[in-house]
């Protein structure tokens, strides 16, 4: 079976239980406005050029057929023109051209995985992230079965925008789940993530109210303009703690740097001015407010030492 991944990153400790390696899925069901891994959306490959490696010689525009032009010193690529992409990144001289993706059988990516095993023997793992892991159900379903087969622990990172039955399927070869939550009312969920949250909603019903539901960490990403706000988190705590009053709540300070990545894929960020991570203090505060609205396990270390 194959599946397209976008990114491998090794020696991670940000996305699960010790030192993990975070295989990146393409594709994602939706728009978010504030994506942190904008490379991921799309589920098609496509070329991307790197600003800082090139050397502006103008061989690659030279070389293709009209899908490639400068324009006020950026390179500019049409992704849907007729070119041989493969070749023009192959005679890049600096390599300032790459493709975005690549297509793993699942094999070979186990193959990969299985360079870090030594990190997996002490509290470490693999996590799937994306992107939408789960948009490649399958392919994800039968990587997790074969690292569960080999005694690795497994994560996933998902906003659950997926048909119930695919969720079911991966859950029992899951250690644990980080499972979004982003913005409660649907209608504001549709305006900023371009899609109905009524499939979210239901499947993290489904979670956690099943056996699986001590893997499950419900995350919310504060957002400015968009997430973080009072009514919006009350409103998600006490959604999550009617279905399981146990739940594990995690709220993610938010992260500037994506901006950087919008260029690269020819993208718009959503802030014209980037905000900076909320103080420490706003930070608490919104935790109270989950916990004033039924939380009771509130995962708050990623906001430490925030200055």
């Amino acid at each position: 079976m194959n599946g397209r991944i976008f990114d491998i990153r090794r020696f991670s400790t940000h996305d699960g239980a010790g030192i993990r390696t975070t295989v990146f899925f393409k594709g994602c069901p939706l728009r978010c406005r504030w994506c942190q891994n904008p490379e991921g959306i799309s589920a098609d490959r496509r070329p991307i050029w790197f600003d800082s490696q090139c050397v502006r010689c103008g061989a690659c525009v030279k070389a293709g057929h009209g899908g490639l032009h400068f324009k006020d010193d950026r390179l500019i690529l049409d992704p849907s023109a007729d070119e041989n992409w493969e070749l023009l990144i192959e005679d890049c001289p600096p390599g300032a051209l790459a493709m975005d993706s690549r297509d793993w059988k699942t094999g070979e990516l186990i193959r990969e995985i299985e360079k870090d095993a030594v990190f997996f023997r002490h509290g470490g793992g693999v996590t799937l992230s994306g992107g939408e892991p789960l948009m490649q159900g399958d392919f994800a379903v039968e990587l997790l079965k074969e690292l569960k087969k080999q005694g690795i622990d497994t994560a996933i990172e998902t906003s659950l925008s997926v048909p119930l039955e695919t969720v079911q399927a991966a859950a029992p070869y899951l250690d644990t789940i980080y499972a979004d939550l982003k913005i409660f009312d649907n209608e504001a969920h549709i305006k900023a993530a371009g899609r109905s949250n009524t499939q979210i909603r239901a499947n993290i019903r489904w979670l956690l109210t099943s056996e699986h539901r001590d893997k499950v960490i419900i995350r919310t990403p504060l957002i400015p303009e968009f997430t973080a706000d009072e009514e919006n988190i009350g409103n998600i705590a006490r959604f999550i703690t009617s279905a399981y009053p146990e739940v594990r709540y995690e709220l993610l300070n938010y992260n500037p740097l994506a901006e950087a990545k919008y260029r690269l894929v020819g993208r718009s960020y959503c802030f014209e001015d980037n905000p900076s991570p909320y103080s420490e203090d706003t930070c608490r505060h919104f935790a109270r407010v989950a916990a004033e609205n039924g939380v009771k396990n509130l995962i708050t270390e990623n906001m430490e030492n925030i200055k």
